[in-house]
């Protein structure tokens, strides 16, 4: 149980009295406990008049609820979404992803399908951590007490990417003409988009970018859902005419428009605890779940936001927003969801390209201060991403 202060525990309780059914789109808390300085380490959560008050660990909100049924089917009890416990250890194309879950038949239920990035997200759990062998068993970001899960073999155990069916739309991603759908690794804890080996375009096979040899695109792993479609996920905003917006589908309201300053990430906790606006002192810094709850993934232009009810005050591709969740593998690092471009670059590229795509959860250096980032840290054997340390802030009660 997340430790808080006896007034923030009332008003936590009080919001989340109500059941999951309550809400068409109840957001799962991440179930991040811990909380974590600048550099890194585990530290005991700060009080209320501290630095650095505010993380993720220090807000309860709705805890994960899962039901294993022993058909091979878990119930994830606040979206009212059947999961497939056990996936098929086998990358699939994109197509034959749909096509693999469309065909399934388990637990009597014949109605699978690939799941959705804000269904899927759902059950990232971000205690995870994927660690190198010497320094200990890596934790992946799913609960295994439900769901099973296995890295990938060989030298790539953090390529734990499962689909969503949630198609990239406001352009080709990495090199080239690559169409792309979102996905979610619960191996190293991101959201980005992967090339489904097609055409953006033309919907053709691949031909350069993604396709390999065998003029495929490497795939991804899937884990089907049963439920209605269309449903969890869906917003439903309301402009309160006072500089928030409400959203009635999650129960939470939002800081309408940023105030235009880039912070660093103990400013940005700072900044949303101080926050008095239309009335209300009880903002916080939203989780990475609670953020990437507001972002459109349908819109084809930037930013990837419903501009009808929300601001953004800067122009440019990098529009990064700070989430209260320290992010899993590097704790010196705190999650972001990217409004913008998701940049990053590969090989001989001297020019960050969007790489992962508008909607991505990537993450940050929290302060550069006394640190300095390398590509250690913002380096895959894939690509590296662009970093910087101050970003956009986005309160949120």
């Amino acid at each position: 149980m997340k430790s808080l202060p006896p007034a923030a525990l009332l008003l936590i309780l009080g919001a989340t009295a109500g059941s999951a059914q309550d809400l068409t789109y109840p957001v799962v808390d991440t179930m991040q406990d811990s909380c974590f300085d600048l550099v890194g380490q585990a530290i005991d959560c700060p009080a209320a008049d501290q630095a650095l008050y505010g993380q993720d660990a220090q807000y309860a909100r709705r805890p994960a609820a899962y039901t294993d049924n022993g058909d091979g089917t878990v119930l994830d009890t606040n979206t009212a979404l059947v999961w497939q416990k056990t996936p098929q250890n086998d990358r699939l194309q994109y197509l034959d992803g749909i096509a693999y879950c469309a065909a399934l038949d388990l637990g009597g239920r014949t109605d699978w399908r690939v799941p959705s990035i804000k269904e899927l997200y759902s059950l990232a759990d971000n205690r995870g951590e994927l660690l190198t062998p010497e320094e200990g068993t890596p934790t992946p970001y799913i609960d295994t007490a439900f769901f099973d899960f296995e890295y990938p073999s060989g030298r790539m155990a953090f390529a734990g990417q499962y689909w969503s069916s949630t198609l990239y739309v406001k352009g080709p991603v990495q090199n080239g003409r690559n169409q792309a759908a979102f996905g979610f690794n619960f191996a190293d804890g991101h959201i980005k988009a992967y090339g489904t080996g097609l055409d953006f375009y033309t919907g053709a096979a691949a031909t350069g970018g993604l396709a390999g040899p065998d003029g495929k695109a490497p795939g991804n792993y899937v884990r089907c859902v049963s439920g209605a479609e269309g449903v969890y996920g869906v917003n439903a905003f309301a402009d309160n005419g006072d500089g928030t917006v409400t959203d009635t589908a999650t129960g939470l309201m939002w800081q309408q428009t940023d105030d235009g300053t880039r912070r660093e990430w103990a400013e940005a906790l700072a900044y949303c605890e101080a926050l008095d606006l239309a009335g209300h002192d009880d903002w916080t810094l939203p989780n990475s779940k609670e953020l990437q709850s507001i972002v459109d993934y349908d819109r084809t232009g930037y930013p990837a936001i419903n501009q009808d009810y929300f601001g953004i005050t800067q122009d440019g591709e990098t529009l990064d927003y700070w989430t209260s969740t320290t992010f899993g593998d590097w704790k010196n690092y705190a999650n972001v969801i990217a409004f913008g471009k998701a940049l990053s670059k590969s090989g001989d590229q001297t020019d960050y390209t969007d790489w992962h795509g508008a909607g991505a959860q990537r993450s940050s250096i929290k302060t550069i201060v006394g640190q300095e980032m390398t590509e250690d840290t913002t380096c895959s054997v894939n690509a590296c991403d662009y970093n910087r340390s101050d970003n956009l802030v986005r309160c949120v009660r």
